[in-house]
């Protein structure tokens, strides 16, 4: 008889695969070799999607951009006029975002990719003047962040915690890495602050999604 354990992996799995070949997952990927960094997973790409749909997102901002999968992945959902604001503190990852989301078809005009560390650039911008913001950081920045992010939502607004289970660490009581505490202190305080409403998905690594209302 099949284990529990092993059908609940396999319905994972399954989904994780729901969307199927995807050249910007594959192209990602090429790009995270090269950088010496892990892409988002291809079913966190799929769910950023659907997400940036659900909202009719068309001011995004992504802290952290990786490979730039999650960037290019949410404005495949947004808005035809959508335009994304990133920022990371490493050149190299903010010049692989600009070279997939340009191999990938995304105009210039719709992105405004910023090199510097996000601590320092988040408070410039517009209180209330965005529709999803979207953190894939460094997990002890986090928290920081996600005050910062909800400062920048709009009521109604969207955001998600990339690597909210830190590498399924989180649900391990005997676990007390800074960053498995981190996202537990994330967590925490989402599910505590009566402004919004939140849901944890295992999607990836944990997606950690609230609303702001």
């Amino acid at each position: 008889m099949t284990s529990p354990d092993k059908i609940k992996y396999a319905s994972w799995a399954y989904a994780e695969e729901h969307a199927g070949p995807d050249e910007l997952v594959e192209h990602a990927a090429a790009l995270g070799a090269d950088l010496g960094v892990q892409p988002l997973a291809e079913g966190t790409a799929a769910a950023l999607t659907v997400l940036a749909a659900a909202a009719s997102a068309r001011a995004v901002v992504c802290i952290g951009l990786g490979t730039g999968l999650g960037a290019a992945a949410l404005l495949r959902g947004s808005a035809q006029d959508a335009v994304l604001t990133g920022i990371d503190a490493s050149s190299d990852c903010v010049s692989a975002a600009r070279q997939l989301l340009q191999a990938h078809g995304t105009a210039s005009a719709r992105t405004r990719l910023i090199t510097g560390k996000a601590d320092q650039m988040l408070p410039r911008l517009t209180s209330g003047g965005y529709d999803m913001v979207f953190i894939e950081a460094e997990a002890q920045d986090v928290p920081g962040f996600a005050e910062q992010g909800l400062r920048l939502l709009h009521s109604g607004g969207l955001l998600v915690v990339n690597d909210a289970l830190d590498g399924d660490r989180v649900p391990r009581p005997a676990v007390r890495e800074p960053s498995t505490q981190a996202m537990r202190q994330v967590e925490a305080a989402l599910r505590k602050n009566r402004a919004v409403v939140s849901a944890l998905f295992p999607t990836g690594t944990g997606l950690l999604t609230a609303v702001k209302l």
